[in-house]
């Protein structure tokens, strides 16, 4: 049965209102003032990098005119357009893609702004200042937007700056809601209890997270606990008519109403809102997987691919050199993966264990430790003491960059599956050789070998049905992070 758990769950006294408001403005307001101070350093570095210029072919222009009437113009228009295309709202505080978004659009509009208020008032501005000043303010504005942006994530992981939230509907759209954003820290919303509907039993002490009355009671719990988000699941409704009578008992209150859609794992851009007869209808575009094989992608990986051996050749040298000398075994290791369409190919690594490390395999599958099809040992005894550091800065890798030249691989797509694994993969895993695989992936960015293999599977089928060109570029810039920082690998 239905169990009501009257304890706040962070200590907090019943009825103390949250501070989450406060310190969001708070930060918000700190966020301001650092894009002022960034766009004024571009506004000033724009200006020497212009006098620099015109010293070749027209004459200098007097600071004052010039820098403190046209930088004044920049800077209030720029801030301004920010604060309207909503670069200072909670909802996308520390929101990544959209607060990047953001700033890209008002740089844009900000340009089109000052040129049109230059020409209306006939203003003498210089057009090299103005682009200067764009060119290098746009990428500072969202390196800061960026560093801003992890501080947030950090203090939320510690948990500071999160929204207190009340979910309600039914027991696995409530289950699924919490299991995503315990997976996401990050987004910024701590889960501190559920409401059901009427008529709906549970276990309490199975449930992950504490039972706090009915649906009708959402309006008093919110009171209670100090939260200030209410989020609504699938399965607690029949009709309309009931979520809007929770959006009525919130009215006049500073709690936020979010509807989570019967959707999950779909990426922003395939998704758009049409309202339609008062019906909020989502159109969802198909699934990228055709695109994430198509002809850009594959000029984009043989591009980087053939650039990244030229560069790296000195290294491979100095690697192979070190595998040669350890062992006298052979340099690189060649095993059957499975591609696109299930065709096999030869994957090459630099040899990181002993030359009989297949014919080892089997007295080691008792100690496998993945919860999958996968064969995973934390101290595999196999690797070498060169292959330990090659595997923990993914240099073993490198030869793959071969594989994508060849059309086998790409830069960035699923992990490489063996042929043994393919043959145990359930129906839907199938989706994984829609597409190549990748050097490198979301499971590389998530977490590398300490993922399970549930998640592992999620993190490729999502980038399969949701593939972009921007989402391969983030990856490797992540990729880099994450391989520098030797992150989750063994």
């Amino acid at each position: 049965m239905t169990a009501v758990d009257d304890r706040p769950a962070t200590g907090r006294r019943v009825g103390e209102r949250p501070r989450i408001g406060r310190r969001v403005r708070a930060m918000l307001a700190a966020t301001a003032l650092a894009d002022l101070a960034v766009l004024f350093f571009s506004v000033l570095l724009a200006w020497n990098l212009r006098v620099l210029v015109d010293v070749w072919w027209a004459p200098r222009v007097p600071i004052g005119g010039l820098l403190l009437g046209s930088g004044l113009l920049i800077l209030v228009l720029w801030l301004f357009v920010l604060a309207v295309q909503g670069g200072y709202s909670v909802r996308n505080f520390g929101a990544g893609p959209d607060e990047f978004r953001v700033v890209g659009l008002a740089s844009v509009i900000t340009v089109g702004l000052v040129g049109l208020t230059c020409y209306l008032f006939e203003l003498p501005l210089s057009r090299g200042f103005v682009i200067f000043s764009f060119v290098v303010g746009t990428p500072l504005l969202l390196l800061e937007r960026y560093v801003v942006r992890l501080s947030v994530h950090a203090a939320r992981r510690h948990g500071r700056l999160l929204h207190r939230a009340v979910v309600i509907g039914g027991p696995s759209g409530i289950a699924e809601v919490v299991e995503s954003l315990q997976r996401n820290r990050g987004v910024g919303y701590h889960v501190v209890g559920a409401c059901l509907p009427d008529g709906i039993s549970v276990e309490p002490e199975r449930f992950p997270v504490p039972l706090l009355g009915r649906v009708e009671d959402t309006r008093e719990v919110c009171d209670r606990l100090a939260a200030d988000t209410v989020i609504v699941a699938r399965g607690g409704f029949e009709s309309a008519r009931e979520l809007r009578r929770v959006a009525w008992q919130l009215e006049g209150t500073s709690v936020d109403l979010v509807v989570v859609p019967s959707l999950t794992d779909v990426a922003g851009p395939r998704i758009h809102m049409r309202p339609v007869a008062g019906l909020p209808l989502l159109h969802v575009e198909q699934p990228q997987a055709g695109n994430a094989s198509g002809v850009s992608k594959r000029l984009f990986d043989i591009t980087l691919a053939g650039i990244a051996l030229v560069v790296l050749s000195p290294l491979f040298a100095v690697v192979a050199s070190v595998v040669k000398l350890q062992d006298g075994g052979p340099v690189f290791f060649r095993q059957a993966r499975v591609g696109r369409g299930g065709r096999r190919f030869g994957m090459l690594k630099f040899r990181s264990m002993v030359p009989d490390a297949e014919a080892r395999l089997a007295e080691l599958a008792a100690d496998n430790e993945s919860d999958g099809v996968l064969f995973k040992i934390r101290a595999d005894p196999r690797i070498t003491r060169a292959g330990r550091f090659m595997r923990r800065y993914s240099v073993d890798e490198l030869p793959q960059l071969v594989n994508v030249l060849r059309g086998d691989m790409s830069l960035v797509g699923p992990r490489p599956p063996l042929p043994s694994e393919v043959d145990r993969y359930a129906d839907d895993v199938h989706r994984r050789l829609l597409v190549r695989p990748g050097l490198t992936g979301l499971w590389q960015v998530s977490g590398r070998s300490s993922l399970s293999w549930d998640e592992s599977v999620r993190l490729d089928l999502y980038y399969v049905d949701n593939w972009s060109m921007t989402s391969d570029l983030v990856i490797i810039a992540k990729t880099v992070r994450a391989v520098v920082g030797s992150s989750g690998a063994y």
